[in-house]
């Protein structure tokens, strides 16, 4: 892959080229989508495994064993990693999702204002793509949100233009005492984030939602009344322990049955299960759906 890279860059291009692909939603209207796109802020830890995600070779790994299992849909990363996908050849008949804003980098001054440093609308297009994400982090109190805000609504635009579905995965964020960057997750600030990110740019028609599950996983219910948007449940970290994984799988699971959730994005509880049994724990989700 090394080699490719120094001798022959434009192999990324050419394997986008040939990569034979499928509709973004199969017969069966769901989606399994992996995640990888946490690097690129610099977000590398795993429960108490704070550079878990640092071995490249080993995350390439997981993901591809991952990608291999039965009814998982695609991949979710940053550029660098699906263009070693890409070249790996892992990417064939994939739903490929390209992460488009990584400025906020975790834990820094200007985490909210989280600039498009990623893939832009005209790379996943050429790239023969099949959607984009961005993260939308809102604090009332930080000036970085209506940065990103505004940029967020224009990248909605850019991806309705070339019909091009895109994930908004939206927040209420506050910072602690100690200046650290916290989600609120009770099912009113869930609701406002739904209601403005539903509202962004000049349609709404190729908008998906990318939402986490709430507190009280009771509240989910109300919580997807706010959009008719079609919507993805966020996977998170679950934690470690055993007791700590069926717990969430159980979230995942009664929120999967509301009629405006479509399927799941999940990244690090998938590719870095405590146990280490990476397709036992894209079975496990695949299962729930």
């Amino acid at each position: 892959m090394v080699h490719a890279r120094v001798h022959h860059p434009e192999a990324v291009a050419e394997a986008a080229a040939r990569r034979p692909r499928r509709p973004l939603l199969d017969g069966g209207g769901r989606l399994v989508i992996v995640a990888a796109d946490h690097p690129a802020r610099g977000a590398l830890g795993v429960g108490d495994r704070n550079l878990a995600m640092a071995n490249r070779a080993g995350l390439l790994e997981r993901l591809c064993l991952a990608l291999s299992r039965p009814g998982v849909d695609g991949v979710l990363a940053t550029a660098d990693i699906l263009d070693d996908l890409l070249l790996l050849g892992a990417l064939d008949h994939k739903v490929v999702m390209g992460s488009m804003n990584r400025g906020g980098l975790q834990g820094a001054r200007f985490e909210l204002d989280d600039r498009f440093t990623g893939h832009r609308p005209e790379d996943i297009e050429r790239l023969g793509f099949d959607a984009g994400k961005l993260l939308l982090r809102i604090d009332y109190d930080d000036p970085g949100s209506l940065a990103t805000l505004e940029a967020t609504a224009r990248a909605v635009d850019a991806m309705a233009a070339r019909r091009l579905p895109v994930f908004v995965e939206p927040f209420i964020s506050r910072r602690t005492p100690e200046g650290r960057l916290r989600n609120d997750l009770s099912a009113e600030a869930v609701i406002r984030s739904l209601a403005i990110a539903s509202g962004l740019g000049g349609s709404s028609a190729y908008t998906w939602l990318k939402v986490p599950v709430t507190e009280n996983p009771d509240d989910m219910a109300r919580v997807m009344e706010t959009s008719t948007l079609p919507a993805v449940l966020l996977g998170g970290d679950v934690g470690d322990s055993p007791g700590d994984r069926a717990a969430a799988y159980e979230k995942w699971r009664g929120a999967l049955r509301l009629p405006t959730v479509r399927g799941l994005v999940a990244g690090r509880s998938l590719l870095y299960p405590a146990d280490g049994d990476v397709a036992a724990a894209v079975d496990t989700a695949v299962g729930l759906l």
